[in-house]
């Protein structure tokens, strides 16, 4: 939980156990940066990862992770990562993790709630890759479950699912849905600037990347490239216009 100290964002609690862990490096504005750290070096079959952020009144909440996620095969069940934001009156929240690999018959359920107050301002991405195409790997069989439900002054104002299941490498050949790229992500923006900054977001992307569009009080992004890096190329442009020109944390470049 972050509360509003000198006119910057402080901690006003902080509470951790297992793997889960955050880091909160130095910064130099208003802004608080979280790193989550899972210690235990990726997921599998029956882990579950919690993460809970509570943004004060008039506070500024980047929340970034160490490195991207890794969910390796499942001999059985799934692995669980559930996130949870609350925003409360003038809160700025950024949820930025970097992107989750998943390996061949990997098994990964995945949820994201969040709760904003009507002057809040939130910024979002997921980013998913299906193994690492650089080392000649890929998901061919497996899981993945992705559920977002995003709240502003108590309504819905986002709600997705999103599965593959079994045969994910055949599924994404489809071109409705991949067109066989394996890299791919959602940008999600909900503030009082989302018509201002549909064309911005839309510039950036260009005609290959994806598209955006705007209505209902938010801004939804869709990307996917052929590799990790290529996405890589337009999501960042992407994020630093819905922050106001400001980068992706450093993190993103260790």
């Amino acid at each position: 939980m972050t509360k509003p100290f000198g006119g910057r964002t402080r901690i006003a609690e902080l509470y951790q156990e297992g793997a889960a862990k955050i880091r909160l490096p130095q910064t130099f504005t208003d802004e608080m940066e979280a790193v989550i750290i899972n210690t235990a070096g990726g997921l599998t079959g029956g882990d579950r990862m919690d993460w809970s952020f509570v943004a004060g009144p008039d506070t500024f909440l980047t929340a970034t992770t160490q490195a991207c996620e890794k969910v390796y095969k499942a001999a059985a069940g799934t692995a669980e990562v559930t996130t949870r934001i609350d925003a409360g009156p003038g809160a700025r929240v950024h949820w930025l993790p970097q992107e989750s690999i998943l390996f061949d018959n990997a098994s990964l359920t995945r949820r994201l709630e969040v709760d904003l107050d009507e002057s809040a301002e939130f910024v979002a991405v997921e980013a998913i890759l299906l193994g690492r195409k650089a080392m000649g790997e890929a998901m061919a069989q497996g899981m993945l479950r992705d559920r977002w439900r995003i709240r502003r002054g108590g309504s819905l104002i986002h709600a997705e699912e999103l599965l593959m299941a079994g045969d994910v490498a055949g599924l994404t050949a489809s071109g409705p849905v991949l067109a066989g790229k394996v890299a791919f992500a959602t940008v999600f923006y909900s503030g009082p600037l989302c018509e201002a900054l549909l064309p911005k977001v839309r510039a950036v992307l260009g005609d290959a990347a994806g598209g955006a569009s705007q209505w209902n009080g938010k801004l939804v992004a869709r990307l996917a490239a052929e590799d990790g890096y290529t996405l890589r190329k337009c999501l960042i442009p992407a994020i630093s216009v819905l922050r106001g020109g400001a980068s992706v944390p450093k993190v993103w470049n260790l």
